[in-house]
């Protein structure tokens, strides 16, 4: 063992002796580092173990006995596992003295506290070349002992780096002066004066007590008070300058303060007189002592955290080195130093996930697939076989999506159209030639219902002369006959069956394919990543198309499906009709019902949908009391719609239950459909021609839009009414953008400025989009982001250059996070 660990040792075990009373050392423990790591770093000691330590003992002096005891265990603990010491042999006594005031008492037994709980693993990614310290335990800071820790654990604060990473959630501007004369009731302000009076009087009874206080600034004086908080008594003596953060009040017609920010002026200012932040919290923590903590960790961490950006980077993308944008975020000097701090860290967090997506695209494209070329004169026959004439964007995302086929290549493409695009169309004209040259595809839809639609939709625009047979396009659900199962299962391993159409059974069973070369997924944010990777896996690289219908932001794109190839179907097919969309106040309802009444007299169909059913959960998260679902159908039926046969369809039902329930409608059994919004992807009824929906207010834009589109898909003319939970207000004139378009791209623009992301990522994707500052609607932030990962990427494929390698740390841990798969 080196002199210089075998004399820290002898420290150590000083202290043990002694009961941890700091003077084992002269001066103290804490005062023999400097001295100790000179010696340590000339016998080959590394910094990062050198560094631990003196985080961990810097603040040696102002631990409590305890506190001081498992500051030593963890550090040497931390010695043994560095340096390979055999800890049976080297272990660091955990003794206790008695307390001298009480020496008739036995000395309590020895006890070893435990070194304080380890998360197991970072929730965020290491920088590389980062302080090793700053995976050291809040514990080693002064005022954070086992109590305070396991607070801050509820907040996901495990260590130093932790709290470095912990931003505010919003913060109070104080950094301008007030005079007291020019105060206004209302006004949050910052005021410095001297207090001229000061005393504490019981209320209540006793039970309670108030301080009131008299500061005078020299143009007036202002009242100020604290409630239940006796010790300001002490802090603040009659003639100190104070200043004070809060809400102007009025009192008897004179301004005063209440509870407010204070700080005396002869101190640093922290809490007031500057731009405050304001940080999340859990139980028993004050924001006064997390926000003192926080200074301290930043201060002291944030110069010391390397900026894992090249500084050529750094300049080009225009934005702040790491260090500063840190200090910044917590403790802003001003206005335009926090919004650049905020872009700072908005930027990398977006960079590291093109990143990540960037890498998996060339991972993807960087396997061979078979090539599926398309013959002369194929393409023509087939769309002579269709019942329409392809679209423009129809026959440009084929031209797309047969590139991608024929290029040797694994296909990895998202088709995006609105309802009623087509979509199906052209995936079906991919997958019949797949089958023309002796392969399989398989398209896996979310429901039951869908994927039946899906399957008829094949049967009529492939199986015909020429083309397949009726039974070489086959449908697999959870409700399929187990004897028909066994027969699917069978073809597909023969190879005898060339499309197979289903749902989660696809992936459930145990089916195996001959030759699976093209998977097709509808709505695919509605499966999970493990869901889509099995289905990839009973092939060979297969060729991957998936297909939303959810008018998705460029922006929201590039982020959601970054790995993903493009393709917009925006074009409507030719003698779809516009619908008709009107807002309709709560009192004009019975004009809704008289229409329905009408469309249904003249053998057309109606949907009516309602935000929630009874007792579920509202954005809110609290109990929704407004229209429910089966109350609402019941109470139709018997009042309003007793001579029509009214369906119920909502989220709670069964899968069987939902299916039934869509094919009494489909079939014409129902002629009114009260649902709550489960309807948004259905089957499609073109005999539909109204959609009547209830608290359009608590929907947004782009799922409006989707319910819109549930009708208007035949020959007939269809209306839309919006019907808000009230007469007035903000949410009514935001309503409106839809009776001004059509366009479900702009509406869903105007959904992600408005309400966020939210709308669009289904519960499957909800974590991987978990930005701490970053917002999916700065598209601009967003673009800079992807083109400065393409260039990098361009560059350096790999990130294998010294100056990425910490690009590449991190992204490692982005994807190791679970992160990486998108698509």
């Amino acid at each position: 063992m080196k002199a210089s660990i075998l004399k820290l040792k002898k420290f150590f075990r000083l202290e043990a002796e002694r009961g941890y009373d700091n003077r084992a050392v002269m001066g103290g423990l804490g005062t023999m580092l400097h001295a100790w790591q000179a010696e340590a770093r000339a016998e080959g000691i590394g910094d990062a173990l050198l560094e631990a330590i003196q985080t961990r003992l810097h603040n040696y002096a102002q631990y409590s006995p305890q506190e001081r005891q498992a500051a030593l265990i963890d550090t040497w603990r931390r010695v043994e596992a560095e340096l390979g010491l055999p800890p049976s042999s080297e272990r660091i006594p955990a003794r206790r003295v008695a307390k001298p005031e009480k020496p008739a008492k036995p000395p309590a037994a020895p006890k070893t506290l435990t070194a304080p709980r380890r998360r197991p693993a970072p929730a965020r990614a290491r920088i590389k070349g980062e302080p090793a310290a700053l995976d050291a335990p809040t514990t080693v800071l002064y005022g954070v002992g086992a109590v305070n820790a396991q607070r801050l654990e509820k907040l996901g604060l495990y260590t130093l780096g932790d709290m470095l990473y912990h931003f505010p959630r919003r913060y109070d501007d104080y950094s301008q002066l007030s005079d007291m004369v020019s105060l206004l009731y209302g006004q949050h302000v910052t005021v410095m004066g001297t207090v001229r009076s000061i005393a504490n009087r019981p209320v209540k009874g006793g039970r309670r007590s108030i301080v009131e206080a008299l500061v005078d600034d020299g143009t007036a004086a202002l009242r100020v008070s604290w409630f239940n908080q006796p010790w300001m008594q002490r802090n603040l003596s009659v003639g100190s300058q104070v200043v004070l953060s809060g809400q102007v009040d009025q009192y008897l017609g004179r301004l005063t303060m209440s509870n407010p920010e204070w700080e005396l002026a002869d101190k640093e200012q922290l809490h007031t007189n500057r731009i405050v932040p304001v940080y999340p919290l859990a139980a028993d923590l004050g924001q006064r002592w997390l926000r003192g903590v926080m200074k301290r960790v930043v201060s002291y961490w944030a110069p010391r955290v390397p900026d894992p950006l090249p500084p050529e980077l750094v300049a080009a993308a225009e934005v702040r080195p790491l260090p500063e944008a840190l200090l910044q975020v917590h403790f802003p000097d001003a206005p335009e130093q926090l919004r650049a701090a905020r872009t700072r860290i908005a930027f990398d967090e977006l960079l590291l996930m093109q990143l990540a997506v960037l890498l998996q695209k060339a991972a993807w494209q960087g396997q061979s697939a078979r090539r599926f070329s398309v013959p002369a004169g194929w393409l023509p026959a087939q769309t002579e076989g269709l019942p329409f004439a392809l679209t423009g964007d129809q026959q440009a995302a084929l031209d797309d999506l047969f590139k991608d086929m024929a290029s040797g290549r694994p296909m990895n493409r998202l088709l995006q159209g609105d309802v009623g695009s087509g979509k199906t169309v052209v995936a079906a004209l991919c997958m019949a030639l797949v089958a023309a040259q002796g392969a399989q595809a398989a398209i896996m839809a979310p429901t039951s219902i869908l994927a039946e639609q899906h399957y008829l939709t094949l049967q009529r625009l492939l199986v015909r002369p020429g083309g397949l047979a009726a039974d070489e396009v086959r449908l697999i659900i959870g409700a399929t006959p187990e004897s028909e199962k066994q027969q699917i299962r069978a073809g597909l391993q023969d190879g005898s069956i060339k499309l197979v159409v289903g749902t989660q059974a696809l992936i459930q069973d145990p089916i195996l394919f001959a030759q699976l070369e093209l998977i097709v997924i509808d709505e695919q944010h509605r499966f999970g990543v493990g869901q889509r990777a099995k289905l990839r896996a009973k092939g060979s690289n297969p060729h991957l198309l998936v297909m939303t219908a959810t008018p998705i932001p460029r922006s929201l794109s590039l982020t959601l499906y970054g790995d993903l190839d493009l393709s917009v179907i925006a074009e409507l097919p030719p003698g779809r009709r516009e619908v008709n969309t009107q807002l309709m106040l709560p009192g004009e309802r019975r004009r809704a019902y008289d229409l329905i009444r009408r469309e249904v007299q003249a053998g057309r169909q109606a949907f009516i949908v309602y935000p929630l059913i009874d007792g579920e959960e509202g954005e809110d998260g609290e109990t929704d009391e407004r229209k429910a679902a089966v109350e609402e159908q019941k109470r139709l039926q018997a009042e309003v719609f007793p001579e029509l046969k009214l369906g119920l369809l909502h989220g709670r039902m069964s899968a069987e239950e939902k299916d039934k329930a869509m094919s009494a409608l489909r079939d014409g059994r129902v002629q009114v459909l009260v649902s709550t919004t489960v309807v948004e992807v259905g089957v499609d009824v073109p005999n539909a021609t109204v959609m009547l929906i209830e608290g359009a207010d608590r929907f947004g834009l782009a799922q409006l839009h989707q319910l819109r589109g549930r009708v208007g898909r035949g020959g007939e003319q269809s209306y839309c009414i919006l019907v808000p939970n009230a007469s007035h207000g903000a949410e009514n004139e935001r309503l409106k953008a839809l009776l001004e378009s059509n366009d479900g791209f702009m509406l869903a623009q105007k959904d992600l400025e408005q309400r966020g992301p939210g709308q669009f990522l289904g519960k499957q994707q909800s974590g991987f989009l978990d930005f701490r500052l970053a917002s999916l609607s700065d598209a601009r932030l967003i673009d800079k982001a992807r083109r400065h990962a393409e260039e990098l990427l361009a560059a350096d494929p790999h990130l294998s250059q010294p100056a990425h390698l910490a690009l590449a740390v991190a992204v490692n841990h982005y994807l190791s996070d679970g992160k990486g798969d998108l698509s």
